[in-house]
């Protein structure tokens, strides 16, 4: 249905400029259906959160309309400063406008067409919507199905290249091929889990330790029948410790692993959020017993709130990175996205916890023992009236005990 549907736009495209139009025309449309759709890229995010500012009941619709209503503006606003400087018609002779306009035609078809796909993508539909890009019930990152000339994958992977940063932050560069590294496939597998199943968060919903949130995984890690679970060849097994914020579950209790992305970059690059990503998705996670749990990324699990003990829950993701490059963000469902640790040394590295355990806090460190006192001299006379003191607490203050809990949490 999708390859027909891009057929037709592709058709009525060339048609439209072989009779009404010129090879020039047909030029200017294509470049300005490419600017128009690397500002589609670049600041439908921003223009997103600004809308559901304003609009919370459309949320999960708004990155979609975002998106079109960037790349249409753009296209007419281009369009109509093309009529006005190129009022005057050139001609190349008959038989390159004959061959050319049907061409740039089919092009511009193309181009317009990949930008509808990945705005539809965006939509919070089945995800064989619109084609069925990955199995329902176990998706496959590394099989994906796609359209007729992939133009979808065409035009993301384009502003990925081109562009030196997405747009949208200021400051330090980020590139849009690390911030979001398989767009179209991320887009698809974030709604593998159906319609029950939450797209995004309304609050911030994930966090991850400042230091020693990833190692590499123990030789002696094994699966839930026992068997010992190695790296894959060309790959490290590596651990990503996650927590999802409690106060988040209404919206974050109901996950699939397809929605949580370890983006790895290169060891290299000096500025690794300027550089290519490459997302790996879960190989599954710690459960009972400190086994590797594996699921299908499909699979939907689910958590209460009122079962989850302390302000978040722990779960320390496996992840089959691959050799050369090193973990830089981890992100969750549509709109979570967190800095990782530097990998830990095999001495720093942390004991996995079962999914669900509280994460393990750093014990605080012991007063010192009370010296034997020296037998004091006598006391003034009027001293036996004073009431007694009670002894100071070394450590912490009450107010600062109350605030960290009498331990540092780790963020």
């Amino acid at each position: 249905m999708v390859s027909i549907a891009m057929l037709v736009i592709m058709a009525g495209c060339a048609a439209y400029l072989f009779l009404k139009g010129t090879l020039v025309q047909g030029v200017t449309m294509i470049f300005n259906a490419m600017i128009a759709g690397f500002a589609a890229f670049g600041f439908f995010d921003l223009l997103a959160k600004h809308l559901v500012k304003y609009s919370p009941g459309i949320a999960v619709w708004a990155p979609m309309i975002c998106f079109l209503l960037l790349f249409v503006l753009v296209f007419a606003i281009l369009q109509a400063a093309a009529m006005q400087i190129g009022k005057e018609k050139v001609d190349f002779g008959k038989l390159p406008e004959q061959i050319g306009r049907p061409v740039a035609g089919v092009i511009l078809g193309y181009i317009v067409t990949g930008h509808v796909l990945v705005a539809a993508a965006m939509a919070p539909l089945p995800s064989q919507y619109p084609y069925a890009r990955f199995d329902g019930r176990n998706p496959n990152p590394a099989n994906p199905s796609k359209a007729l000339l992939s133009p979808d994958g065409f035009v993301s992977s384009l502003f990925g290249t081109v562009s030196a940063g997405s747009l949208s932050p200021l400051g330090e560069p980020r590139s849009f091929a690390m911030l979001h590294a398989g767009f179209v496939d991320r887009l698809y597998l974030n709604r593998a889990g159906g319609k029950d199943v939450p797209l995004m968060t309304e609050t911030e919903a994930i966090k991850v330790p400042s230091k020693d949130g990833v190692w590499e995984a123990p030789e002696n890690l094994r699966d839930a029948e026992g068997k010992p679970v190695s790296s894959q060849a060309g790959r490290n097994l590596m651990l990503v410790r996650v927590e999802i914020r409690k106060a988040a579950l209404k919206d974050a209790g109901k996950f699939t692993l397809s929605q949580f992305r370890l983006v790895c970059g290169p060891k290299t690059a000096a500025g690794v959020m300027a550089a290519k990503g490459e997302a790996v998705y879960p190989a599954g996670y710690i459960g009972a017993g400190n086994r590797l749990q594996t699921k299908p990324l499909g699979e939907v699990i689910s958590v209460e709130a009122s079962k989850v003990s302390g302000e978040s829950l722990t779960i320390d993701l496996a992840f089959q990175v691959p050799t050369g490059l090193t973990p830089a963000l981890i992100e969750f469902k549509r709109n979570n996205v967190a800095k990782v640790s530097a990998v830990a040394s095999a001495e720093n590295a942390p004991q996995p916890i079962p999914f669900g355990a509280p994460a393990p806090q750093p014990q605080a460190a012991p007063e010192p023992e009370a010296q034997p006192q020296a037998e004091q001299p006598a006391q003034p006379s009027g001293s036996e009236d004073r009431p007694n003191r009670p002894r100071q607490r070394r450590g912490l203050s009450d107010v600062s005990r109350s605030v960290t809990g009498d331990v540092g949490e780790e963020n």
